[in-house]
C-alpha cells in the first residue's frame, strides 16, 4: 500500500487544456494513472466588465438627467416654479443650509433615529423568521398574528404609540422598528423555507444540534432572502421616519419637510426632500455593499 508521501507525489497540479466550442476551458487533473477532465466557464473578459461598469454609471447619472428635465421644464413655464419650483432655485437655498451646518445636524439627528429602529426591528426579525422558517409548531402558532397584524398601517397607531412612548426619542425608534420588524421576519422565514431540504436532512442525519441548523444552514441559506427583507426595511425606515418627526419633534430632516410646509417655503422643503432622496440613495449603496462581502457567490 502506498504511503502518504507516495500518494501526495501521484497527485498532479491541474493542468488547464483548449477552450471548447461553447468557450468553456478544460482543465485535467491527473492522480497516479487516473486522470479527471473538467470544464470551467471561462473567465470574465473586459468586455463584460466595460457594459457592467457603463450600466452602474448610467443608474448614477439618471438622477442627474432628472434634474436637468426639471430645470428646462421649469424655465419653459411648462411647471409651475410656484409650486415646485426648479433645481437651481432649490440649490441656492440647499447650500447655505449645507454651509451653516443646520442640515447636517437634522441629518445626524435622523439617520440615528433610521439606525436604532432599523437595528431595534431587524434583530429580532431575523431570529424569529429563521425560527419560524425552521419550526412548524412555532410557525402555525404565529403566522396567524402576523398575517392579521402586517396590514394594519403603521401610522394609523401613531397615537398609541405616543401615549404609551411619550413624545420622546422611544416613540420615533419604535415606530421604525415595528415597520422594519415585518419586513425582515417575512423575508426571513421564507428564505429558510426556500432552503432544498436534502441540506435540512444532511444536517439531521449528522446530528446538528439546533444551534447548528441555525448557524450553518438556516443563516446561509436564508441570507440572500434576509438581505432582500433589510432592503425593503430600509425604505420603509425613510418613509415613517418623516411620519415620526412631522407628528412629534423638534429637529430632524422630517421635521424640516413639515416646517417648511407649514411656512410655504417651497425650496426649503425641497432641499430637505432631495437629502432624504441622497440619504435613501447611500443607504441602500452600503446594503449593497454589505451583501457582497457577506453573500460573494450572489455576485457570481
Amino acid at each position: 500500500m502506498k504511503n502518504a508521501a507516495t500518494k501526495a507525489q501521484d497527485m498532479r497540479p491541474p493542468r488547464e487544456g483548449p477552450e471548447t466550442e461553447t468557450g468553456y476551458q478544460r482543465i485535467s487533473i491527473r492522480r497516479g494513472t487516473e486522470a479527471i477532465v473538467i470544464e470551467a466557464p471561462p473567465a470574465q473578459d473586459g468586455a463584460v466588465r466595460g457594459i457592467r461598469f457603463l450600466s452602474r454609471t448610467v443608474a448614477f447619472l439618471s438622477p442627474s438627467m432628472l434634474l436637468v428635465l426639471w430645470e428646462v421644464l421649469s424655465r419653459w413655464g411648462l411647471i409651475d416654479s410656484r409650486l415646485f419650483s426648479s433645481p437651481s432655485l432649490i440649490l441656492k437655498t440647499f447650500l447655505p443650509l449645507l454651509r451653516s451646518g443646520e442640515l447636517l445636524s437634522h441629518v445626524a439627528i435622523s439617520l440615528q433615529r433610521i439606525v436604532l429602529g432599523f437595528m431595534a426591528g431587524a434583530v429580532p426579525g431575523i431570529i424569529l423568521g429563521l425560527s419560524m422558517g425552521l419550526f412548524e409548531p412555532l410557525r402555525a402558532w404565529l403566522m396567524p398574528l402576523v398575517s392579521s397584524t402586517f396590514p394594519i398601517p403603521k401610522l394609523a397607531i401613531m397615537p398609541l404609540i405616543l401615549i404609551v412612548f411619550g413624545l420622546g426619542e422611544a416613540s420615533k425608534v419604535f415606530t421604525i422598528g415595528i415597520g422594519v420588524f415585518y419586513l425582515v421576519l417575512i423575508n426571513s422565514m421564507t428564505g429558510v423555507l426556500t432552503i432544498e431540504p436534502i441540506y435540512l436532512d444532511v444536517a439531521k442525519a449528522f446530528g446538528a444540534s439546533k444551534k447548528d441548523f441555525y448557524l450553518t444552514v438556516a443563516i446561509p441559506g436564508s441570507l440572500p432572502m434576509i438581505f432582500a427583507g433589510l432592503k425593503l426595511g430600509m425604505g420603509t425606515a425613510l418613509l415613517l421616519i418623516v411620519a415620526a418627526e412631522m407628528s412629534a419633534a423638534q429637529a430632524g430632516v422630517g421635521w424640516m419637510v413639515w416646517r417648511a410646509y407649514d411656512m410655504f417655503d417651497i425650496e426649503r422643503m425641497f432641499s430637505a426632500l432631495l437629502t432624504l432622496a441622497v440619504l435613501g440613495y447611500l443607504l441602500a449603496t452600503l446594503l449593497e455593499i454589505i451583501e457582497r462581502k457577506v453573500i460573494p457567490w450572489k455576485e457570481k
